[in-house]
């Protein structure tokens, strides 16, 4: 009873981080297509806005700085195309995966794992590269989904492999 309370609270655990990844990878998606659209005037007036206003704290402070070096790196060092190109395949790909997921697809699951363990390295290298605040967070978010995912792949398995032993010992008696 125990292992099967555990069993259903890890699929409920589960589906409502496929959910939430789904909607990441909408929100990634959407993300992308207003960056294309935004004038990089509009981004440095809205950091400049929350630095001046003291949003951030201290307007020299570390969140301030860190900001102000990420909006210039933005707008002058080509981040913006990156930015795009990134926010917009990582949004496809993990909206293709959920949907895979979402139908229980055996072959997708190690494909999810892997694709999900490159999105880890590349968010570390990255956040290592560009000292961001927010990237190790979302690492850490794809790496508890990586153990979800193979938890379910295990379980989806197992259950997979019940069926096909069930099927072929009814069948076979006969013989």
């Amino acid at each position: 009873m125990a292992e099967n309370k555990q069993a259903t609270n890890t699929d409920r655990l589960f589906r409502i981080a496929i959910a939430l990844k789904g909607l990441d990878g909408a929100l990634q998606v959407i993300g992308a297509l207003i960056l294309v659209f935004i004038p990089s005037t509009v981004v440095t007036g809205f950091a400049h806005a929350v630095i001046t206003r003291d949003l951030l704290g201290d307007p020299s402070g570390t969140l301030a700085r860190h900001l102000e070096l990420a909006t210039e790196s933005f707008v002058n060092g080509g981040t913006k195309t990156f930015a795009v190109v990134y926010l917009l395949a990582h949004g496809v790909i993990k909206l293709a995966l959920v949907w895979a997921l979402a139908r229980k697809w055996v072959r997708a699951y190690p494909v999810a794992m892997v694709v999900l363990a490159a999105f880890v390295a590349y968010e570390v290298y990255r956040a290592i590269e560009t000292h961001s605040i927010a990237l190790p967070f979302f690492a850490a978010l794809d790496v508890l989904i990586i153990v979800l995912v193979y938890r379910e792949y295990r379980q989806l398995r197992r259950e997979r492999a019940s069926q096909r032993d069930q099927g072929g010992s009814a069948g076979g008696s006969g013989s």
